[in-house]
């Protein structure tokens, strides 16, 4: 396949679409369901670049899940834990290999945001991950390989119209990369930096302990940010993103965004929310919404009589903010990237607030004392990488 035409560019206005290789060479992917858009596409090469890198780096199986060019969640395969199949709606029983919890983790990051999201594996996609993926609203997946089985239950998906994208994962791009902008061309030489534990030796505070499940996720951090729209910040878990947040104009509110979504990620494991009783057959994007809405300050919007009836068994009691703000004081070893310095410390003091104790940045700030001493002053753990992430 030279060619793929598409049905519109961005938006339906913008017309013809199509996506090729300059050199006239075939597409170093093959559709092999559905007809992907161009946005599907900008989806899929961004994603499949990040999970490729996340397999190289950590030699765990890996997965994102993208929406607009970014990703809502990226993580590696490690096992779920009880708690993480109650709040992904995963039965005790159900076999789940590492790639589908890769998948299930990433997506669970966020899961609203990751509503009709594009979905990337490293390895191949087998029947445990397109199970998983079935029950879901998702726009499309790429992958290296899909087994018969997968295949069979993705093509079911959405009357038959489910996007499946196969790569070939020996593909890599030619080292120069162009894009045209208002008719004039850009180009650069494409972003080869990898990401490795050599980026963090450089620890500059006090506190030099950084134990090889904080560097894993200093890593997942870093990866994910090189495919972030900048500005971005990400806060990382026991391998999974948490929270992200991307396209900001100032570094403080990519901090204060990835760390709401990082507490709303750790609000959904509060005893209370575990309890919900929710009434049969409801959609999974229904209870989603219903539980951020129920942790939220809007939580009103679904406990009004009237309404709370069509959404849970019985009526939940409040879960006030000051519950809220207890539990979330309770959050530990979580890890803070950012994909470029952060100019001050109140980066840092935010970044507290939601758990974190390690922080991976480039450094390079005229206050970069100021941003130490704060790390210091609540015993963090803070590298210095000297390299900036910005995508665009």
């Amino acid at each position: 396949m030279k060619e793929f035409e598409l049905k519109y560019g961005c938006n339906p206005n913008q017309k013809p679409a199509r996506i090729y290789m300059p050199d006239g060479s075939p597409l170093p992917v093959t559709v092999l369901n559905g007809r992907p858009g161009f946005i599907n596409f900008l989806d899929a090469f961004n994603s499949w670049q990040l999970v490729r890198e996340l397999k190289e780096a950590t030699g765990l199986p890996a997965a994102a899940s993208f929406k607009h060019v970014s990703p809502a969640g990226a993580a590696v395969g490690l096992p779920l834990s009880e708690t993480d199949r109650k709040i992904y709606f995963v039965a005790e029983d159900v076999q789940l290999s590492p790639i589908a919890c890769a998948y299930i983790r990433a997506r669970g990051a966020d899961r609203l945001c990751s509503y009709g999201d594009w979905a990337a594996l490293s390895d191949v996609c087998d029947a445990a991950t397109a199970s998983y993926l079935k029950e879901e609203v998702s726009d499309g997946i790429i992958a290296p390989g899909y087994t018969e089985e997968a295949l069979a239950i993705l093509k079911t998906k959405k009357k038959g119209a489910y996007n499946v994208v196969q790569i070939d994962p020996d593909y890599r791009p030619a080292p120069q990369e162009c894009k045209d902008v208002f008719g004039v061309r850009f180009e650069q030489g494409h972003n080869e930096l990898c990401i490795n534990e050599e980026l963090l030796e450089n620890i500059v505070t006090a506190n030099r302990e950084l134990p090889a499940q904080a560097k894993r996720d200093m890593i997942v951090a870093l990866i994910t940010l090189k495919y972030t729209q900048s500005n971005s910040v990400c806060y990382v878990k026991d391998g999974q993103a948490i929270g992200v947040g991307a396209g900001q104009q100032s570094r403080i509110h990519c901090t204060r965004l990835a760390g709401s979504k990082a507490d709303n990620w750790y609000l959904r494991q509060h005893p209370k929310v575990l309890g919900l009783q929710f009434v049969d057959g409801i959609r999974r994007p229904d209870r989603d919404n219903a539980i951020d809405i129920y942790t939220s300050e809007e939580y009103e919007d679904v406990l009004a009589d009237g309404v709370w009836q069509q959404i849970f068994k019985v009526r939940p009691e409040i879960l006030s903010a000051q519950e809220k703000k207890d539990w979330i004081a309770t959050q530990s070893g979580v890890t803070c990237g950012s994909d470029a310095f952060f100019p001050f410390g109140d980066n840092v003091e935010r970044a507290r607030k939601s758990g974190v104790q390690y922080i991976a940045e480039p450094g390079g700030s005229i206050r970069d004392d100021h941003v130490i001493q704060t790390a210091d002053h609540y015993g963090m753990c803070m590298c210095f990488t000297g390299i900036r992430l910005f995508h665009h």
